[in-house]
């Protein structure tokens, strides 16, 4: 199978400001990664704050505020401790581009499975959400497990979807703080990364096929706080 055929799999364009500098993350193949942030605005006054993977080939002098365009894949990977395997996700930059030539903020597209029962629920405020968890194939026979939601109509319509359903789907990338129950006394807060799901399509799967790995698909998705 010809890996270029995943790249439209998983495309994400964005353009923010640099809120945290490039850290060092890791080398593959002699080539080094590094950790930032971007701060992307939402239509509301809003502020996403998101987590970049970004090669030192495309680092250049970044300084806070700049603001940057970015196009890439939102991924994930497996991150385990001591008590249980985490799914972590990033944006991982393929390119940098003049954000003056960016005409939607943060936009993403995926072609992926479901490969969790949906999870519909209603608010206290009666809106509708549906969690649906995508694995999205990658090349070299690796997938991201991305976390979505979808409100209202879209969410009456994934419910009922089954595992193995292939969708399309569009949105945007997505960051939630939460409170999080350690003890009885202690509370911590931490950070979401999920993709807020504007469009979705069924489509046809004359043959499942996607590179399920359990391990990943069943980790907890979680996003340690900055």
């Amino acid at each position: 199978m010809n890996n270029n055929q995943f790249e439209n799999n998983n495309h994400v364009i964005l353009k923010g400001k640099i809120s945290k500098l490039p850290a060092y993350s890791h080398t593959v193949m002699g080539e080094g990664f590094f950790e930032m942030y971007v701060d992307v605005q939402r239509l509301s006054d809003e502020v996403d704050t998101l987590p970049v993977t970004i090669s030192e080939r495309l680092i250049t002098d970044f300084k806070i505020g700049d603001e940057i365009g970015i196009i890439g894949q939102f991924r994930s990977y497996n991150k385990q401790d001591d008590v249980k395997s985490k799914l972590m996700l990033t944006i991982f930059v393929k390119e940098i581009v003049d954000p003056n030539e960016i005409s939607e903020i943060n936009q993403i597209y995926l072609v992926g499975y479901i490969c969790k029962e949906p999870i519909y629920r209603t608010t206290p405020f009666g809106r509708e959400i549906c969690d649906v968890l995508l694995a999205v194939n990658r090349a070299y026979n690796k997938s991201d497990y991305l976390p979505c939601i979808a409100w209202g109509r879209n969410a009456r319509f994934v419910r009922d979807l089954g595992v193995g359903e292939k969708l399309e789907v569009q949105g945007r990338v997505q960051s939630r703080k939460y409170q999080k129950k350690i003890d009885e006394t202690h509370t911590e807060t931490r950070v979401a990364y999920e993709i807020s799901l504007s469009s979705v399509i069924i489509v046809d799967n004359d043959e499942l096929r996607y590179n399920y790995d359990s391990t990943d698909a069943d980790a907890e998705v979680y996003i340690e706080a900055k």
